[in-house]
């Protein structure tokens, strides 16, 4: 079987003139289908760099990284999307949503971008924003939307793209607790239901019950593994 994600000395360092800062350092992961993954640790820790070359948006300076199988370290830029369409879907911490287009037509451009076009992509923004309880406020602009709302959205956008494998950066940040509660109950039937990899960099211990594991990093590296 081939994994959604296997890292094997995984590392990512900046080099500042003679400065060399290490924000990932040498992490061995593996993931698999159908479990949700948390992943915590101070601001500077590593997180949001070790989701960001897993989703193949970073590259790492060393290591091997490989998607359902597929090793990608050595894969061009041009190559890299197809590798992103085909398996990945973020959750950004900071929305990403585009300004001058609905909540609907957000998704309705995610939606387009992996060839569903037409009805079904109609139907499928639809049904998801309904499931995120923003149906009411589908052909409303981010700007009308509180930030709550937009981070919403984007989990949509995220879900309605069906990708096997999720990458969610603080997606309960913005959320109360309820909502935010909710969106990661989501992910979790997702996960259990679909056989979906989903990995979340957060600071919300209220959802750690959520979790199958959870990875502490410190100083770019993984510290503790636990189990729930």
């Amino acid at each position: 079987m081939n994994r959604p994600v296997v890292t094997r000395g995984l590392a990512k360092i900046y080099r500042e003139g003679t400065v060399e800062v290490t924000a990932v350092a040498d992490v061995d992961l593996e993931l698999n289908e159908g479990e949700v993954v948390g992943l915590f640790g101070p601001s500077g820790s590593g997180k949001t760099t070790l989701l960001s070359i897993l989703g193949c948006i970073l590259r790492p300076t060393r290591g091997s990284l490989r998607i359902y199988g597929t090793e990608v370290t050595g894969m061009t830029e041009a190559q890299l999307p197809s590798i992103r369409k085909l398996y990945i879907s973020f959750i950004f911490q900071g929305f990403n949503l585009f300004p001058a287009l609905t909540a609907h037509e957000n998704i309705m451009l995610a939606l387009k971008l992996k060839g569903i076009t037409g009805r079904s992509a109609e139907e499928k923004s639809g049904t998801i924003l309904e499931t995120v309880g923003l149906g009411h406020r589908m052909h409303f602009l981010p700007r009308d939307l509180s930030g709550g709302q937009r981070q919403r959205v984007a989990v949509a956008r995220a879900l309605a793209v069906d990708s096997s494998l999720i990458l969610a950066d603080e997606p309960t940040g913005n959320l109360d607790h309820e909502n935010g509660r909710n969106v990661m109950e989501l992910l979790r039937k997702l996960a259990t239901e679909q056989k979906k990899c989903v990995v979340v960099a957060t600071h919300d211990n209220r959802i750690e019950d959520i979790f199958d594991r959870t990875l502490v990093m410190e100083d770019g590296k993984i510290i503790k593994e636990t189990r729930g």
